[in-house]
């Protein structure tokens, strides 16, 4: 068993898709955590009950289908495409495409998970529309309480109610919008199902290449802009340590004037390894504007990819 969940663990650790995956999971796994511990509460009054009951349907997915966007890595990536400046790089709409339907896919999930939920269990629907049932289709009605019929028919969800007490009223227009609303659950959740085979089945038919090169460049934008954060990280961590090393040699040496000390013991400037390595880590890049510039030039023109690869295209050429 432990096995299998490192496998599961390395699966969705593999990459940003595998990882966008497993959140949908996860979230998919709280709307339904979330809708059983949920202790659904009809008002029971006419003018309450549609508003209360549509409610719980359908808010608590327009918050999971947001918390899905959030945390979807390719939400990040499709805006920055999208309105990055064109620069050196032209923009290629198949791409965004892509990636648009990627995270909307991801994003749908949890919230269809509540919808057919609540469609499936029926206590939404009976709250929101035992109001529109015709009671003359029904037997048993309670009719000598003295209540208007609108009222009487929205107190349906309410099953303590004292004036169903030994009437199969309740229980009859109950399993009958329970009924409507379990068989729209079932044809969603067939519609999804016969639409999801129908895209596999009639995949092959489209072109594939087109497929494999738009999922490709979306992965490439990922991953550079990923290795682009490292590497801003790596080298504001070099600079913030050659910038500390540096005030520290100029207190040193600061002391050393103050404070003169015997030649055997006055501090001596050393280029060791670690430092001309360190050296090299920074590509010259040692002051704020340029920092600055750099950062400011990938925002705005970044380079087209393979452009700076010299060698690329005698590899190409080669393997042709």
């Amino acid at each position: 068993l432990m096995d299998r969940l490192k496998l599961v663990l390395q699966y969705f650790q593999s990459n940003s898709e595998s990882i966008s995956n497993g959140i949908c999971i996860i979230l998919s796994l709280i709307s339904v955590k979330l809708y059983t511990s949920f202790d659904f509460n009809c008002p029971c009054l006419p003018q309450y009950n549609k508003m209360y009951a549509l409610g719980v349907m359908f808010v608590p997915p327009i918050i999971l289908f947001l918390l899905g966007v959030l945390v979807n890595r390719h939400t990040g990536v499709l805006m920055e495409e999208w309105v990055r400046p064109l620069g050196k790089r032209t923009k290629n709409p198949a791409v965004v495409k892509f990636l648009l339907s990627s995270m909307l896919q991801r994003s749908f999930l949890a919230p269809m998970v509540w919808i057919l939920m609540t469609l499936l269990d029926g206590k939404c629907f009976i709250c929101a529309f035992s109001m529109n049932v015709d009671p003359k289709y029904f037997t048993g009605i309670p009719n000598s309480t003295g209540l208007e019929l609108i009222k009487i028919m929205a107190k349906v969800p309410c099953k303590e109610d004292v004036i169903f007490k030994n009437s199969s009223f309740r229980k009859a227009v109950s399993r009958y919008v329970r009924c409507y609303s379990q068989a729209i659950g079932w044809s969603i959740l067939l519609f999804f199902i016969f639409l999801g085979a129908v895209g596999r089945v009639l995949k092959p038919c489209f072109n594939h290449a087109t497929f494999l090169q738009t999922r490709y460049w979306s992965n490439y934008l990922d991953i550079e802009q990923k290795l682009f954060d490292e590497t801003c990280v790596l080298h504001a961590r070099d600079f913030a340590r050659k910038c500390v090393m540096q005030f520290f040699e100029s207190m040193q040496e600061d002391v050393t004037v103050r404070m003169p000390l015997s030649s055997a013991f006055r501090p001596s400037t050393i280029h060791n390894e670690y430092e001309e390595e360190e050296e090299e880590r920074l590509h010259g890049i040692t002051r704020q504007d340029q920092v600055d510039h750099l950062l400011q030039t990938w925002y705005e023109c970044k380079p087209e990819p393979g452009a700076m690869m010299p060698g690329w295209r005698i590899f190409h050429l080669h393997r042709m």
